[in-house]
This record gives C-alpha cells, sequence and structure tokens, in this order.
C-alpha cells in the first residue's frame, strides 16, 4: 500500500510539468493556474472520503484527496518562482473564487427537486451537499495557509538570492500544510470528532507530499530555466 500510495502521489505532482512546459512554450501562466484551480475544486467535491494511509510508521486517516491537494502547495511555490509573488497571489484569487462559485452550482442542484425517476438524490447530497460549517472551513484554510505559502517562498527567495531552493520549498510549505490542516479540521470538526488525531493524520500525509514533490519541484524549473535566465519569466515580486 505504502509503494502505491507513493506512485500516485508522484502521478499527481507529473501534471505540474505540464503546466511547466506550457508556461516555457507561451511564456504564460494560464495552465498552471488551470491546473490549480482543478486541484483545488475537486479536493472541495470529493472531500467527503476519508481514507486510511499506511506510512509504515502507522496507519493515519484524512481525507483522501489529501494527496490531491496538497499538491497545490507545489504549484504555489512553481508559480511563485517562475512569476512572482503579485501572479501568485492572482492564482489563489481565482481559485478562491472558483471554489464559491462552485460551492453555489452545487447547492442549486441538490436543492432542485428531482423527477420521479431519478433515485440517486441521496447520492448526489452525499457529493455535494457539503456542511455550512465544512465549507467555511475549507475556504478560512485555503485562503490563509496558501497565501502564507506564497509570501514565505518569496520572502526566502529574495533573503537567498534565489539560491536553496529546496529550503525555500520546504520551509514554506510545511508550516502552511500544518496551519491548514489545524484550521480546517478545528473549524470543521470541533466538538462532532477527535480533533487532534485528525489534524496530526493529515498534516504527516501533507507532508510526505511535499517531500516527494521536492524533486518535482527542481524538475519544473528546469523545465522552465533550461537554456534561460532564472530571471526570465518573472514579471513581479
Amino acid at each position: 500500500m505504502f509503494t502505491l500510495l507513493l506512485l500516485w502521489i508522484a502521478l499527481v505532482s507529473s501534471f505540474t510539468i505540464l503546466g511547466s512546459w506550457y508556461a516555457r512554450r507561451f511564456g504564460r501562466s494560464d495552465m498552471l493556474i488551470g491546473i490549480y484551480v482543478a486541484f483545488g475544486i475537486f479536493s472541495n467535491i470529493a472531500a467527503a472520503k476519508t481514507a486510511a494511509f499506511d506510512l509504515v510508521v502507522g496507519t493515519f486517516y484524512a481525507p483522501a484527496v489529501v494527496i490531491v491537494f496538497s499538491v497545490t502547495f507545489l504549484l504555489t511555490d512553481v508559480v511563485n518562482e517562475m512569476f512572482g509573488l503579485h501572479e501568485t497571489r492572482r492564482m489563489i484569487s481565482i481559485a478562491f473564487l472558483s471554489q464559491i462559485m462552485i460551492s453555489l452550482f452545487s447547492w442549486i442542484v441538490v436543492v432542485l427537486p428531482p423527477a420521479p425517476f431519478f433515485h440517486q438524490q441521496d447520492a448526489i447530497e452525499m457529493l455535494l451537499g457539503q456542511v455550512p460549517r465544512i465549507v467555511l472551513a475549507s475556504w478560512v484554510a485555503f485562503m490563509v495557509s496558501e497565501n502564507l505559502d506564497a509570501v514565505v517562498f518569496a520572502w526566502f527567495k529574495s533573503k537567498t538570492k534565489g539560491r536553496h531552493l529546496w529550503a525555500r520549498n520546504a520551509l514554506s510549505s510545511i508550516p502552511a500544510m500544518l496551519i491548514d490542516s489545524t484550521l480546517f479540521i478545528t473549524i470543521a470538526f470541533y466538538g462532532v470528532m477527535p480533533v487532534i488525531p485528525l489534524i496530526i493524520g493529515i498534516t504527516i500525509t501533507k507532508w510526505l507530499v511535499a517531500l516527494i514533490d521536492v524533486p518535482f519541484m527542481y524538475l519544473n524549473r528546469w523545465i522552465l530555466y533550461r537554456g534561460r535566465s532564472t530571471d526570465a519569466f518573472i514579471t513581479s515580486s
């Protein structure tokens, strides 16, 4: 199971390479933003399932989409590295507004009266009818953690003059992931479920993704900067 989990994480992370190739080819962040928005929206829709993750040192429980959502921090760092903090914040804002729209559309679909011959209303409600408290928790955690990751990454890049990519990748994503997990679980489940085990499980799983994503961060930068100056794409910091 652990080996399969590593392969899943690598597969999901590999989609960032497509975004970086597009950015190099066209000099734009469109594809990276599109992938980022898609990951965020899917994570909100499919967050209903809690999965068991066998991480060798123990079994941890977290939303199944944690291996998808965690890669958003890699995408944030890639865009930040190549296009600067301003573009990263723009991407986060687009993703946030997209999540609000999807929540509204989901609510409309759920409350519409089903046809007499439609017998899957319960399944639709389970998939799309998220509890308002969970939706609020997702929005708050997303905005705080993603912006924190972006600001810390940009600050480290400035202080290290563009060196030590692995350090700014880790030192921005790791605390941001912890804050994301803490805010989401506390707001969504405090008083309903034991929050500490859930925070530990989801954070450790996210950190595993972050560790695996470090080589992908270097691969993405290599694709973008190969044969070019490291200032070639940055439009604003």
